[in-house]
């Protein structure tokens, strides 16, 4: 009979186990991995989301990164970490999504291997000109394209970036062909356009903003399906000719597959919190980003799963299945 009631509260304790040890946590500091250089607009989300978080839970949440071969390096360092809570992910759809098909063979797998804590922000980019260019929309970029098949060339930050996949996306809906200039990341990219090397640009909106408010660059639309509060007067391409166009990169806080569902959970619950208060998403917005309201963790890993199968067919219209 004694053996018995030790057995039984034995199990019990058990079972309570994981449920105060999320009550508890973190009771040590928090490394929250970047895939991205410090200063770059996925970085400052991360530190702004890790600042508040330490301020919810009064413990420190570190921003490091942890750089090289497109965020996989970051990316694998997390799946393959102690799956505890102590060690988060704040990973793009890159990592998440579009690196599945493009790599040959992966080392971790995003719909498996980790489970999503929060869908944070969106990012919409804008499809943009150098000045030069004779034309004013998206429908007339449309027109000069076919007009001159392969022979207009696109800038972008590399092979298989978001910017590279939605030119193709958008040659694809639109029935034309452009020449792909990869360079060395946006910086480069952005400077030929402004400067008349190459003629067309989908960029992330940070650096772009500035260069279109001093008549550097023309812009023809975002690639969100809505217009961006920080730039209202930019149309989607939804509106601007291409029907249907909705294109974004996204940000998401993910966890190695194992932690605990109790700390997935709280992490869930205080990220809802911190994405609510509207001084966080002022601040989404300056660094170019939507903010969102996260949905619940077992229909973000649906998305997740969705987002790479998308993204997947996209890679293989582009010819880039298996490239890396």
């Amino acid at each position: 009979m004694v053996l018995r009631r030790c057995t039984l509260v034995a199990s019990v304790m058990l079972g309570l186990a994981p449920h105060v040890a999320a009550q508890n946590y973190p009771t040590r500091p928090v490394t929250v991995v970047s895939p991205y250089a410090a200063g770059g607009g996925a970085d400052l989300v991360a530190r702004l989301m890790a600042q508040k978080l330490g301020e919810r839970l009064k413990q420190s949440f570190l921003v490091e990164n942890r750089l090289g071969a497109g965020g996989v390096i970051a990316a694998n360092s997390v799946a393959k970490a102690t799956p505890d809570g102590y060690t988060l992910f704040m990973g793009t759809s890159t990592q998440l999504a579009i690196q599945v098909t493009l790599h040959k063979a992966l080392p971790y797998d995003p719909a498996n291997d980790f489970i999503p804590v929060a869908l944070v922000a969106s990012v919409p980019f804008v499809l943009t000109v150098n000045p030069a260019l004779p034309v004013q929309s998206a429908t007339d970029l449309i027109k000069l394209a076919k007009q001159k098949p392969g022979q207009l060339s696109f800038g972008t930050s590399g092979i298989g970036g978001p910017p590279h996949l939605f030119t193709v996306l958008f040659d694809t809906m639109t029935g034309i062909e452009m020449t792909h200039i990869p360079y060395k990341g946006t910086a480069q990219a952005i400077t030929d356009v402004v400067g008349g090397h190459v003629p067309v640009i989908f960029s992330d909106l940070a650096p772009a903003v500035p260069l279109i408010r001093d008549g550097k660059l023309r812009a023809l639309g975002v690639s969100s399906a809505v217009r961006f509060a920080g730039t209202p007067e930019i149309p989607p391409l939804a509106e601007a000719g291409v029907p249907g166009f909705d294109a974004v990169a996204w940000l998401a806080l993910v966890a190695p597959a194992a932690t605990p569902r109790d700390i997935v959970d709280k992490l869930h619950a205080e990220m809802a919190a911190i994405m609510a208060q509207p001084d966080v998403q002022q601040r989404v917005i300056e660094l170019g980003n939507i903010p969102l309201t996260s949905p619940p963790v077992d229909e973000l890993q649906r998305y997740v799963k969705s987002e790479i199968g998308r993204w997947g067919k996209v890679v293989e219209k582009a010819g880039l299945a298996g490239s890396e």
